[in-house]
């Protein structure tokens, strides 16, 4: 066994990677706090082919040095978009007829691994102590939940980004 090299990995370039087709869901960061947990999105949505980042509310954007640090450059090849509010990202996604979900636990939530992926959705990720703005739920057409086990009520923000992301990928990946 030994690890791939990176041309045997033979990733796109930041130009092909602008070029190719993108999944058909939006990552919605509403006033994520931690710069670290952003570049983390990032470079997930990178990794994924997510169509696009919408960042809103006191949620940093590029270019910073501790987005970058995480992102490892994916904020130069996931495309962007801030909103003062995540309320104007939700109007927004809505006249481009986006489905909108939160990404929280709350009352009737439907379980990740029982969520059917609808094309052109956005996905709502909340802030790391209040989670999802209860302004912006009745923008929602539900909420998913990850299912968990252990002793802590949720998950880091941006752990949570991946595992859902990773959820939309394996659903949508058809139309790459």
């Amino acid at each position: 066994m030994r690890k791939l090299t990176m041309p045997e990995l033979n990733r796109l370039n930041v130009n092909d990677y602008h070029k190719v087709k993108k999944l058909p869901v939006v990552v919605v960061l509403d006033n994520v706090r931690s710069m670290e947990n952003v570049g983390s999105f990032f470079r997930t949505a990178d990794a994924f082919r997510i169509e696009a980042i919408y960042l809103c509310g006191i949620t940093a954007c590029p270019p910073h040095r501790e987005i970058h640090k995480t992102a490892l450059g994916a904020d130069e090849s996931v495309e962007w978009k801030y909103f003062e509010t995540t309320s104007q990202a939700c109007e927004h996604l809505k006249e481009k007829g986006y489905k909108i979900f939160a990404v929280e636990q709350i009352e009737n939530s439907i379980k990740l691994n029982d969520f059917k992926t609808p094309e052109n959705s956005a996905y709502i990720f909340g802030n790391e102590v209040d989670g999802v703005d209860d302004a912006v739920l009745p923008y929602c057409e539900q909420a998913i939940e990850i299912p968990q086990e252990g002793t802590k009520h949720s998950l880091n923000v941006s752990v949570s980004g991946g595992i859902v992301m990773y959820h939309l990928f394996n659903d949508l990946k058809k139309y790459l």
